[in-house]
């Protein structure tokens, strides 16, 4: 798909509020969502609602990674299409202190834009997570702690950001996300509000990674920006709902598109098979985790389907996705 259309699909992507997206890397994230209806500024690759907005800027050199998970649920999986770029074109500023970076002259709304931005230090490769505020309180207290890591036990200016709730910046080399919503915490009874939401977690941002490992994302490149399509089984806060077989070959479609070519081929050579009314043992398990996981994916798919043996694929869903395999932490499992 060439990249005239490629904007097309996410421009539509991003009108349709049953698609999420994020901004950030693994364990610091800014994510975006809308309600139906919800009142919002709208432009190219632009959203803006009151509670936060997202927009994108896609360079030529854009590389859409359709991407699949294991759920820990059983019969569930994860869907996205990370937006990477190559490596050496993905990298941010990568500051390691509080840095103040003056007033936001690019934020979304014309009202943000005598705010103060300050870059909260995180040292991310492919994001600058930022905070922005005009509350002279919390502006006299940030810029006591320029320089200073926000990590370090006791840091007054965390504890200000925490207890003040400033907007939250995504900044990456393909556009920004914004959230105006509070952080998540007590203040919100402990879990992150719906819709708009940031996650800073110490814990992930630890290991240094740039994405969950569970993410098949080739390697030269680095997902600077995701979307989450509609989920068959899921809303977009993580509910329960009935399935939806029109939301699954949607994804399926984006899937066969950009998801890895070794991936696309062993799902349709499992689907070949089930067809065609193949023993589960006549498979040689494959090696690689990514392609295990891609059986593994591809059988919870296949069980959906009504077109397929039931019996067949519950054969092959017993030799080939009964084993328990690492999920990654992500903020979804740790309950926030």
């Amino acid at each position: 798909m060439n990249l005239t259309a490629t904007l097309s699909l996410l421009d539509r992507q991003l009108a349709d509020p049953a698609t999420g997206w994020s901004m950030g890397s693994f364990g610091a994230i800014a994510e975006f969502r809308h309600d139906p209806g919800e009142p919002a500024q709208t432009g190219p690759l632009m959203r803006v609602t009151a509670r936060g907005g997202v927009q994108l800027s896609l360079p030529p050199e854009l590389h859409p990674v359709a991407c699949e998970t294991l759920s820990p649920r059983a019969g569930l999986w994860g869907q996205a299409l990370m937006l990477c770029l190559p490596t050496e074109l993905s990298a941010m500023s990568r500051r390691a202190g509080l840095t103040e970076l003056g007033p936001d002259r690019a934020a979304l709304r014309p009202q943000d834009r005598d705010a103060v931005l300050f870059d909260m230090g995180l040292a991310q490769p492919q994001v600058d997570f930022c905070i922005r505020t005009a509350d002279p309180a919390l502006l006299k207290t940030l810029r006591a702690a320029v320089g200073q890591s926000l990590m370090t036990p006791g840091n007054p200016a965390m504890a200000a950001i925490l207890a003040a709730h400033p907007h939250r910046i995504a900044l990456t080399r393909l556009g920004r996300v914004e959230v105006f919503q509070k952080i998540g915490g007590p203040d919100t009874g402990g879990v992150s509000p719906a819709g708009p939401h940031t996650h800073v977690l110490p814990q992930l941002l630890r290991a240094g990674r740039t994405h969950s490992a569970n993410q098949a994302i080739p390697a030269g490149l680095v997902p600077c920006a995701g979307l989450y399509p509609a989920s068959p089984f899921t809303t977009g806060e993580g509910r329960e709902k009935p399935y939806d077989p029109e939301a699954a070959r949607a994804w399926a479609w984006l899937y066969e598109r950009f998801g890895p070519a070794d991936l696309v081929l062993l799902k349709a050579e499992l689907t070949q098979h089930l067809r065609a009314g193949v023993s589960p043992d006549v498979l040689i398990l494959p090696d690689g985790r990514e392609q295990r996981r891609a059986l593994r994916v591809g059988l919870r798919q296949a069980a959906r389907d009504a077109e397929l043996d039931e019996a067949l694929v519950r054969a092959w869903a017993l030799a080939h996705d009964g084993g328990v395999e690492a999920i990654e932490d992500t903020p979804e499992r740790l309950g926030h």
